[in-house]
Formats: structure tokens, sequence, C-alpha cells
């Protein structure tokens, strides 16, 4: 097992919490803390990520929701309240340089999360996310549904960004304002729907903690948070985050198809 901290943040904003990460991931590429988990829910916004499109935007007039051109691989996602957002910063050093393995850890971790609460779910070849594919709690089989979103950025093998699980809210973004994750015809599904009852995204996180351990050998430790303790500003760290790196940078596009998860340098791979 290796230590790590766990920060709930509860409600953040998006360039809040962006900053935050690369703090942390500058802190973590130094040895100064140990691998950190965060784990939040976002004020309502579209984030466009590396291969994200103009064409994938189409809001409705009078539509009040923040765009955000993000660092992160894949296309196009919605966040909002009702979701369960967890960005690991982790030092893949300690946990096997191979973005793709990566990508499909995080899968399992949706999973076993998801297992824990109820909700059957798997994914699907040729795409990266979690999906529902069975009966939902009315009996009914609409065919495979997205729950659970993922898009990383790596940087001299330090992970930023994660996965997003729709836990109870209005899925009608992912369909109406983008094309959510370039998927033109994708359905959308949320562990409400899937159980037929409402569900917190309190419920649910300590699942997804407990998973996302247990996946990664991780021992977590709460940081508080309370009243922003811990998000303070740290310029050095943001600075040593963002300096290249020969042969320690990648991109895993892993909102979309399995392929966009192999957006790496050569060099990483190597």
């Amino acid at each position: 097992m290796v230590g790590a901290y766990v920060m709930q943040l509860g409600r953040v904003g998006y360039g809040e919490a962006w900053d935050l990460q690369r703090s942390l991931a500058g802190a973590v590429s130094q040895g100064a803390i140990p691998d950190t988990v965060l784990f939040l829910e976002h004020d309502p916004v579209i984030t466009l990520g590396r291969t994200a499109t103009e064409g994938e935007l189409h809001l409705p007039e009078g539509v009040q929701v923040e765009v955000v051109e993000t660092d992160r691989g894949g296309k196009s996602t919605y966040h909002g309240p009702g979701q369960l957002v967890c960005y690991p910063i982790l030092d893949l050093h300690r946990h096997g340089k191979d973005v793709k393995e990566y990508v499909r850890r995080l899968e399992q971790a949706i999973i076993g999360a998801l297992e824990q609460i109820g909700v059957e779910a798997s994914t699907i070849d040729g795409l990266t996310g979690v999906w529902v594919e069975g009966p939902n709690a009315a009996g009914e089989n609409p065919g495979p549904r997205k729950i659970a979103s993922i898009g990383v950025h790596i940087t001299r093998w330090i992970t930023t960004h994660g996965f997003a699980i729709n836990v109870d809210l209005d899925p009608t973004p992912f369909t109406q304002w983008i094309t959510a994750c370039g998927l033109e015809a994708a359905a959308f599904t949320t562990v409400a729907r899937e159980l037929g009852r409402p569900v917190s995204v309190e419920e649910l996180r300590p699942l997804a903690a407990a998973s996302l351990a247990g996946v990664f050998g991780l021992e977590l430790d709460d940081l508080p948070a309370e009243d922003g303790a811990g998000q303070w500003p740290q310029p050095r760290h943001i600075a040593i985050a963002e300096k290249p790196a020969r042969g320690s940078n990648a991109t895993a596009s892993a909102i979309g198809s399995a392929d966009d998860a192999a957006l790496v340098d050569d060099e990483v791979l190597a």
C-alpha cells in the first residue's frame, strides 16, 4: 500500500480546481507531498479537451454556462452539480508508466464503485469510459448508455484531471448542448436513473474512494479542506508541473475512443 491524501472539496469552480491540480501536481512531482486524490462537484461547465472541435458545441439560445478549454485529452463534456468528479494526482513512477493501463484502472475503479451501490456497469470495446447495458430500474433496456467519462493529462508521469460519474443530474446537456465525448448518437444515464431512486454524491463518494484505493493500492488519509484549507496558491509548484521534460509528457484522450487514449509521445513508451 502507498500512503496518499484525499481531499473532499465539495462544490468548486472549474478554474479553481484546475489551479489546485496543477499546484498539487508540482508538489507530488518533487516528492513534497504523496499522491493526492480530489473529490468534488463542479458548478455547471462545459470543458473542451485537446481534440474537441467547434462543431461539438450547440448551446441553446439563452443557456448560461461556462465553457473552458483544457489540457486534458478527449473532446467535449459537461460537469455540474449531482456529478461526482475525481481528480487523482498520482506519480505513475509508483503505479506503472503505462498510460493505457492507467485509464483501464480508472475504469475498474468506477465499475467497482458502481457495483457497490447496485449498478452493473462495464466497458465497451473501442470506447473509453464506463457504460450500462442491461435493464434499468423500470425493467426497460434502452441500450448502452454512458454513466461515467474519463479524460486525463499526464506530465512528467504525474496525472491530472480524471473521471466523472453521473450520480443524479439532468443528462440533457450531454445530448442537447454538446456532442459529448464526440459521440454523435450516444445516450447518457445517471446512477439515480438506473436505481430508480434519488442518490446523493455523498452516498457514492466513499464507495468511489474505497474502490480507487483498492485498484491503485492507496492508503488514503483525509486532508481537511474546510474553508478552503489546503487550496493554497503555490506558483512554484505550478511552474514545476508545467515545465517541459524530454520523454515524459503525455495526454490520454480518454473521453472518446480507446484509440484516443493512445495519444502518447513515442518517447514515453520507450
